[in-house]
């Protein structure tokens, strides 16, 4: 463990040590130009897309990691943006910008508790009041220009349902990943 990140102890989980650092350094090594052998190259989506193994010993306090991982996830995000604009010119990054956002209006153009699906039976499921709040504060961002950061909307928390009693996990999820991909655009 390099000490980047405070340690679990006692019985507590936290993210494999080992992992994490070898993430941390490729990611370091990508975004200063170095050529990183063995994978893929990382971009602000793999970043996100990140997990890694939930152990008991030689981890990481997950909460910490986390936030270092969202941290990175933006700093790629200026970087790609930085190139994009340079090879295509600000307007260009922002029609395309544009162009993610329309891809949330139909959700948010429907009523309260007819956004998502709701949840399969005897799944977990996503309060659909607490959803729907966060919907009108993206609808507020968008419209009026109210303000919202990606960050609120990727620590927003939601209560539990259960089944049909709230909306399905999975296309929440993926609708807030892409609003936090345009707020991340422009922040």
């Amino acid at each position: 463990m390099t000490g980047t990140f405070p340690t679990t102890t006692g019985l507590r989980r936290g993210y494999a040590a080992d992992e994490v650092d070898a993430l941390f350094a490729r990611a370091r090594a990508e975004y200063e130009g170095s050529d990183v052998p063995g994978g893929a190259t990382l971009d602000a989506a793999a970043i996100h897309r990140v997990a890694f193994p939930v152990v008991r010993r030689n981890a990481y306090e997950t909460t910490a990691v986390d936030a270092a991982l969202d941290r990175l996830e933006a700093a790629f995000v200026a970087r790609e943006r930085a190139e994009f604009v340079a090879t295509h010119g600000q307007q260009a990054w922002m029609a395309q910008l544009a162009e993610k956002a329309r891809t949330l209006y139909g959700r948010l153009g429907r009523p309260d508790g007819e956004r998502f699906a709701p949840g399969a039976r005897g799944e977990a499921s996503y309060d659909a009041d607490d959803v729907d709040a966060l919907c009108a504060r993206l609808v507020g961002y968008f419209d009026r220009g109210e303000a919202l950061t990606s960050a609120e909307v990727r620590e927003a928390r939601f209560r539990t349902r259960r089944g049909r009693d709230g909306y399905g996990v999975g296309a929440v999820d993926a609708f807030l990943t892409r609003a936090v991909e345009v707020l991340l655009g422009v922040e």
